[in-house]
């Protein structure tokens, strides 16, 4: 079973026993809903087969613009699948060409044709298939999910594509344990992968080992200002991204305290304590330094190093609001405290906010 040999090396790259690793502990204890390389992607003509018997059904079937479909054999076989199937249904062939089109406006919901359980197995699920692939394209992964969450693998005629689309959505969304479900569904239940999804399914697993635990580590914090800037670059700025914006200055906001407690504590190393200290919180730093500093270490200094606590929660809700020399006292808070390689990640999250909020440098 390939995944169990990835959960080993896994484990072996961590230093770590087998039976101590989380993502050991990820892998599916029951059994599993379709047995090990049990799916396989459907042939072209079954698919087609398929496909004009839908048609057919619905009396829709025209055989000039099928055949066309079918005659580009450089396209998957889901794609011509869907598009076959599309022919068939005018809601279907709207959504399928708007998803696919580069300079569209991401899909803001999952259309409920999709949704619609009344609707033909066969015809729902490799229709919805196709537009969750085109929208992870586009980094349109939570629609993407919930196309994919709504339909039955068992009816896709490429599967391969089923876990691998949703892999990548949910690894995208840190969604670790889901993602290593379908990875896992992927590499073991699906008899003929391709290459390519197997190898990026295959890095995803041993990237997902390297997530800290810790929600307040920076690796952490550094995913959720990614997804941050990738639904604002999506255009949503709306309540879900506020709440992911919120998380990440909580986070922050722990990650300062904390720092500054190890210093209270004696915990710093090498009198570079925020606020100056040199370990034990009375002076050595200053805001003002003789020679370069070194690189990724916290430096000193007399400033306060401090944000108000409300503050740091209320940052989010009032970034539109608050005045320009305030904006940057609270970027200038946030980042002085930090190791310098950070520095950039935090400040571009400010920029994407000041881009929500249509400031300008």
């Amino acid at each position: 079973m390939k995944i169990r040999k990835l959960f080993a090396a896994a484990a072996v790259s961590a230093g770590l026993a087998v039976a101590a690793t989380p993502a050991f502990a990820a892998e599916p204890a029951k059994k599993p809903a379709f047995g090990f390389s049990t799916m396989r992607g459907t042939s072209a003509e079954v698919a087609k087969a398929k496909a004009a018997a839908w048609l057919k059904s619905v009396g829709q079937f025209d055989e000039a613009a099928f055949n066309k479909v079918w005659a580009d054999e450089k396209r998957t076989v889901l794609d011509r699948t869907a598009d076959a199937l599309a022919l068939g249904n005018t809601e279907a062939a709207a959504l399928l060409a708007s998803v696919r089109k580069i300079d569209a406006v991401a899909p803001a919901e999952v259309p409920s044709l999709l949704k619609d359980e009344k609707q033909d197995p066969f015809f729902r699920t490799n229709v919805a298939l196709a537009f969750a692939k085109a929208a992870a394209g586009k980094k349109v992964y939570e629609e993407a999910l919930e196309a994919l969450k709504s339909v039955n693998p068992d009816f896709a005629v490429d599967p391969a594509s089923y876990f691998f689309f949703k892999a990548v959505s949910e690894h995208a969304t840190m969604k670790k344990d889901a993602a290593t479900t379908s990875i896992v569904k992927l590499l073991d239940d699906v008899a003929d992968s391709p290459s390519r999804y197997t190898m990026v399914a295959t890095l995803m697993f041993f990237d997902m080992q390297n997530w800290a635990a810790d929600p307040k580590d920076l690796s952490n914090i550094e995913r959720l200002m990614d997804n941050s800037g990738r639904r604002l670059d999506l255009a949503r700025g709306g309540e879900k991204t506020q709440d992911i914006q919120k998380k990440i200055v909580f986070r922050l906001d722990e990650l300062i305290k904390e720092l500054e407690s190890k210093c209270k504590g004696g915990q710093c190393n090498g009198g570079n304590c925020p606020g100056g200290g040199s370990g034990n919180g009375t002076g050595g730093g200053s805001i003002n330094p003789s020679s370069p500093a070194q690189d990724s270490k916290i430096m000193g200094g007399s400033g306060a190093g401090k944000v108000d606590e409300k503050v740091l929660r209320q940052v989010a809700e009032q970034w539109g609001t608050m005045p320009a020399e305030k904006r940057a006292k609270v970027v200038q808070e946030l980042t002085r405290d930090l190791p310098p390689k950070f520095e950039p990640m935090i400040k571009n999250y400010f920029e994407a906010l000041d881009k929500m909020h249509g400031f300008k440098k």
